[in-house]
């Protein structure tokens, strides 16, 4: 064991020799984990001055160093997008310094270099990596109206993935298998996720799959295309229409309704606030002033029962052509134009006077024996 132990140590000595860019490809799909390989032989020297490092080249001039250890310690929180997925495998002091790496990302992809280092000698590997991305779930929808006769178009695109991504129209039956496209469909060539249904037909009713696949995987999404007859179309704008129209005639039959209870209301509410003149007429008091005679006082009573009366008269005339009409002005206006007419003089005719039985007195103008209160 002991000697093939050493032959091992000599053939990788002459492999660093003539091989020492010696490059190895890798190609790994996104979230998978991947090891890239690095062996050596310089950790038998002196364990003090041993040193590896991992290097991602992003460009000719830009690289970014991975996972290091140096002095007796790794560090492995150098990269900060690959901070935590990065670590040796294995004993990399024994001569095994491969870099694993989890859970890729397509920012992962480049040359990666591995250098070690001790007691003034090198040994490197370099390796590529590219990380591919399968295709996002594709989107799927329709563009065209769903008629007999008409023309339909059946779309299909994924948001992301590693190009070339190939797309594949089908169409599922019943049983869920994949059978081939109606023979009036087109495939666009410049777009392949683009199919034309061309004079819809009730056998272009079902459900289309689209498979978007490249060299990572594949993923696919659905749609269902259901073809109406126009006339089915017609009947059920048709309907809509006339339930628009009914429940638009109900609203308007309830709103005039409450509109109508609510002007019945305001009527029983404003009748009792109509004012009537149903009250008689004060009668008047004569006082008697301690400077007037009593000859005057006979003349002044006999003015004062003829002018009582004929107020009385005009009042009753008033009363009765009021309780007649009741409803020809508002009551507030009545109300008003009653005390109005009351507070003005009073004419009284003669004629009416003689009629109702009254006696002619003579006054002089200079008594004022009674005043009337």
């Amino acid at each position: 064991q002991l000697l093939f132990y050493f032959w091992t140590l000599l053939f990788k000595d002459i492999s660093q020799f003539y091989f020492p860019y010696a490059q190895t490809e890798f190609k790994r799909v996104a979230e998978e984990n991947v090891t890239l390989p690095c062996h050596h032989r310089l950790g038998l020297l002196e364990q003090g001055s041993l040193d590896i490092e991992w290097l991602l080249h992003i460009s000719e001039t830009v690289q970014k160093a991975v996972i290091t250890y140096s002095g007796g310690r790794v560090y492995d929180d150098l990269n900060e997008e690959q901070k935590g997925r990065v670590s040796f495998t294995s004993n990399f002091l024994a001569g095994d310094a491969s870099l694993q790496i989890i859970s890729l990302q397509s920012s992962d992809a480049g040359k990666y270099i591995c250098k070690v280092k001790n007691a003034g000698q090198y040994e490197w590997a370099r390796i590529t990596l590219k990380v591919v991305e399968k295709p996002s779930k594709p989107k799927c929808w329709l563009e065209g109206e769903l008629l007999e006769g008409k023309e339909l178009s059946l779309q299909c695109r994924s948001a992301s993935g590693t190009a070339p991504i190939s797309y594949r129209w089908q169409r599922i039956n019943e049983q869920e298998r994949a059978e081939h496209l109606p023979p009036n469909s087109r495939v666009n060539i410049s777009n392949p996720g683009q199919v034309v249904l061309k004079n819809l037909t009730q056998m272009s009713t079902g459900l289309y799959q689209c498979v978007a696949t490249n060299e990572a995987g594949q993923e696919s999404c659905a749609v269902q295309v259901t073809v109406q007859h126009a006339q089915n179309i017609s009947m059920i704008a048709g309907g809509v229409c006339g339930v628009v129209v009914g429940l638009s005639l109900l609203f308007l039959v309830v709103r005039l309704t409450i509109r109508r209870k609510e002007k019945k209301r305001y009527e029983e509410e404003e009748t009792p606030n109509e004012i009537r003149e149903d009250a008689e007429a004060p009668k008047a008091h004569l006082v008697k002033p301690s400077s007037s005679s009593s000859g005057s006082r006979s003349s002044r009573s006999g003015s004062s029962s003829t002018r009582s009366t004929a107020n009385s008269a005009s009042r009753s005339q008033r009363t009765l052509s009021t309780e007649a009409t009741p409803h020809l002005t508002p009551p507030q206006y009545s109300h008003r134009q009653l005390e109005r007419k009351e507070t003005e003089p009073k004419r009284v005719d003669y004629n009416n006077l003689m009629k109702m039985g009254a006696t002619p007195v003579m006054v002089p103008a200079q008594s004022r024996a009674f005043q009337t209160v």
